[in-house]
């Protein structure tokens, strides 16, 4: 007798090999078929852009999750299609984690429509009892349309290797830049790893830090790795660099015992992180209760680059108890910002005395009323260097403060209510003042313009 929790784990994405296990394994229950059934989840039909390997990769991942006490097979096929065979489990557990999957391709015609529409286009589901030869003939479709491709791509393979090799064009910065990702690759940055807290700042309370973003210091990486170079310069050449950082930051996050990542924190990703290899890496080595400590913060600009991988990765770390933040959100940007379209928990506005420290009355205006939409509580105000920053934060109804002025507080280390009172009362001052500067100013100008 076949046991009742056999597993298989399926390898890698394409791997021929899936479709004769799932054939074999059919084949050994052809005597064993009372009480199992299978499932056969037909994500080839999804459209291309929800086909890219790494959303294929997470799909399994996210399935295999919720299914890992029920026992059974799951094969991963070559076309992209899951088929899951169980035994003894009842069908409401498999019908959730089936319907919970289809909720990460949601944006996906094959996962629009009603329930029971969606149902019979997304999956299939047979009682091996009564429908064992059905699902038999549908496995050996399966098995042989991925050998007619295997063998396909092994003789375009085969002819690609008698093809003169296509001309290598290199950029003036490929050579630097290869050096760079090299080198903070196998470079030690344990050391560079900062923490800055997000403070809760109100009239009648002391700072309260909230949770820290953990990062590593560019500033420290440039003068480490590659001193006399401004490694933000190249907005392109930064964009590659922060790939291999997100890439080193789960590394050092996997291997860190520090306390403090025990508690709450934030954590700047680019989205392609969160479809990752090493993430999901990460996700299976994170304790479940740990995962709604962890803040992902990903830039609206890298966000709006790609909506469809957003929303899928936004999908699926929101599914396994992540919280996100938008972050680099300017105040141009923030009246017509829609978090519930964005589906995230935090928004973190960028602080710029130029056009914040300045603003007219109505624009000040018009943003508290965009702050009181989006959240006080969900709205972060960053890189407050002073307090005027503070100050007109709080008059728009801002709660949440980070910057290298908040790291100074007395607050944030030191409960002293004293102090801190004394030091926000400061900041209105001082808000106060620059304002009525600010207005007198301008009645200068139009008495002698």
């Amino acid at each position: 007798m076949l046991s009742n929790t056999l597993r298989h784990r399926p390898t890698e994405l394409g791997d021929p090999l899936q479709e004769r296990q799932l054939l074999d394994l059919l084949r050994r229950l052809a005597k064993h078929r009372h009480g199992r059934r299978a499932v056969h989840i037909h994500l080839s039909q999804l459209r291309a852009y929800n086909l890219r390997g790494e959303q294929v990769r997470i799909a399994i991942h996210f399935f295999e999750s919720l299914v890992v006490n029920v026992g059974g097979a799951l094969f991963a096929l070559g076309n992209a299609d899951l088929v899951f065979v169980w035994k003894s489990a009842k069908i409401d557990i498999i019908d959730e984690a089936v319907t919970r999957l289809r909720t990460l391709f949601s944006e996906d015609p094959l996962a629009q429509g009603d329930e029971d529409y969606q149902r019979a286009r997304f999956c299939s589901w047979y009682d091996l009892e009564t429908q064992y030869e059905d699902l038999l003939i549908v496995a050996q479709r399966l098995h042989d349309a991925e050998l007619k491709r295997t063998r396909r791509l092994a003789a375009l393979a085969e002819a690609a290797k008698k093809a003169p090799p296509p001309l290598k064009l290199q950029p003036v910065s490929a050579d630097r830049m290869c050096q760079l990702v090299d080198k903070i690759a196998h470079a030690d940055l344990s050391s560079m790893m900062r923490r800055q807290p997000i403070c809760a700042i109100t009239w009648d309370a002391p700072p309260k830090v909230m949770f820290r973003e953990l990062y590593i210091s560019i500033d420290d990486l440039r003068e480490s790795v590659i001193p006399g170079y401004d490694i933000a310069g190249d907005r392109w050449l930064f964009q590659h660099l922060t790939k291999t950082l997100d890439d080193r930051m789960l590394q050092l996050l996997i291997k860190n015992d520090d306390s403090e990542i025990a508690k709450t924190f934030s954590v700047n990703f680019n989205v392609g992180t969160l479809l990752s290899e090493r993430f999901i890496d990460f996700d299976r080595r994170l304790r479940a209760a740990t995962r709604c400590t962890v803040i992902f913060e990903l830039q609206v600009l890298d966000i709006l680059s790609d909506l469809r991988s957003y929303y899928f990765a936004r999908d699926f770390v929101r599914e396994r108890g992540y919280r996100i933040c938008l972050d680099g959100v300017t105040d141009m940007m923030l009246p017509s910002i829609d978090l519930d379209r964005f589906g995230v928990d935090f928004l973190k506005l960028i602080w710029n005395p130029e056009t914040l420290g300045t603003a007219r009355e109505e624009r000040l205006v018009e943003l508290k009323s965009a702050v009181k939409r989006l959240g006080c509580a969900r709205t972060i105000l960053a890189r407050c260097d002073s307090a005027d920053a503070v100050g007109i934060g709080q008059s728009l109804g801002i709660n949440l403060f980070q910057g290298r002025y908040i790291d100074d507080l007395p607050g944030v280390y030191d409960s002293g209510f004293a102090a801190v009172r004394k030091l926000a009362l400061r900041s209105a001052a001082e808000a106060a003042a620059n304002a009525a500067e600010r207005a007198r100013l301008r009645d200068l100008r139009q008495v002698y313009v």
